[in-house]
């Protein structure tokens, strides 16, 4: 299991928190996922063998985040 951190634009709602949470919690191989409203971050646990950080970082912004940096 890879730790991953994305850093994101301000998030301007808690609302984004459940968005955010319940989008990447779907995707096969996450096996956790916390998102930080005040440090506008995401912190995913996840199988890199089965999605990527890159992937992760797409599914966010398919949300209309924008992806400032993925760690």
């Amino acid at each position: 299991m890879k730790n991953t951190v994305i850093k994101l634009e301000t998030l301007t709602c808690p609302s984004c928190i459940r968005r955010i949470e319940g989008m990447v919690a779907k995707q096969i191989g996450v096996e956790n996922v916390e998102v930080k409203f005040n440090a506008s971050k995401v912190e995913i646990r996840h199988d890199e063998s089965v999605i990527s950080a890159e992937e992760l970082s797409k599914v966010i912004s398919i949300l209309g985040y924008k992806v400032l940096e993925v760690k």
